[in-house]
């Protein structure tokens, strides 16, 4: 299949949901820089694929800037960045304000999580909309979470660096979208991958935990034709998960019943 895309970046592109988008745009004819910081998960992915393999550190904007000089230098204009990389540790024993990490421990997953689920973001559109604005265009697709529309429950940085991380994808489809860069942020719920407990290209989806099971587990190459579909298409939300539409408008009609029952799910999944 032919596409005119010149060149696509997915960071996060070794495992998960970022590994389905490169083999769905590998699929389309797209030549595709694997980006993450597990490099042998990005070297395995390239040659796969016929990518190429980059090792990178997406909180670092002097690394993420060398990414964009280096594959522009060599591979060609990058027209569509897929900004995928994210991190999610669950609460600490002291619950949403817990510096700590819970499942996956950390020193202070506040930090890695504002560096990576949102700087990373900030970081690669500083990058690039300079070029794409000189050469009348590109894609800019930032993954988030359904969790930046609503909250994941245990998990305050994550849910707090997601919203954060639609807020920015909307500011640059209101200052970027008429000017010729298409911008998209993905919101997906429980997706099969190692985030929820699953490994990639598990046979089963059986697993997920804190509720992310509620509506059903989607696989990572569903979740990723929808996102390329749906970004492709020039869509701003994409909401891999159609019943999140649903809780958005009811968390909208009424603020305080949601947080009423989004507190009985908690006591549900605690019991």
């Amino acid at each position: 299949m032919s596409n005119p895309l010149r060149a696509a970046v997915v960071t996060g592109g070794g495992h998960g949901i970022g590994l389905a988008i490169c083999r769905r745009l590998h699929r389309d004819g797209v030549p595709v820089v694997v980006a993450d910081l597990d490099g042998v998960a990005a070297r395995a992915v390239a040659a796969e694929i016929g990518g190429t393999a980059r090792e990178v550190d997406v909180a670092d904007e002097a690394a993420m800037r060398a990414l964009v000089d280096d594959v522009e230098r060599d591979i060609g204009p990058i027209d569509l960045f897929v900004s995928n990389a994210g991190v999610a540790f669950g609460d600490g024993e002291s619950g949403a304000v817990s510096r700590e990490g819970g499942l996956n421990p950390v020193d202070d997953r506040w930090d890695a999580c504002w560096r990576i689920n949102v700087m990373a973001h900030v970081y690669a559109a500083r990058a690039l909309v300079p070029r794409m604005l000189a050469r009348g265009g590109g894609h800019l697709v930032n993954i988030a979470s359904a969790a930046g529309l609503l909250s994941q429950i245990g998990d305050a940085a994550y849910s707090t660096t997601k919203h954060a991380a639609v807020g920015f994808a909307e500011s640059l489809a209101i200052d970027y979208g008429d000017l010729g860069i298409k911008v998209s942020v993905v919101c997906p719920q429980a997706v099969a991958t190692r985030m929820i407990g699953i490994e990639d290209d598990a046979e089963s989806m059986d697993g997920g935990f804190g509720g992310n099971d509620v509506d059903g587990i989607m696989s990572a190459d569903e979740v990723a034709d929808i996102i390329v579909d749906a970004a492709l298409s020039g869509r701003f939300l994409v909401l891999t998960h159609p019943e999140v539409a649903t809780y958005v408008r009811r968390k909208a009609s009424d603020h305080d019943r949601w947080i009423g029952g989004m507190q009985r799910f908690r006591e549900k999944l605690k019991g």
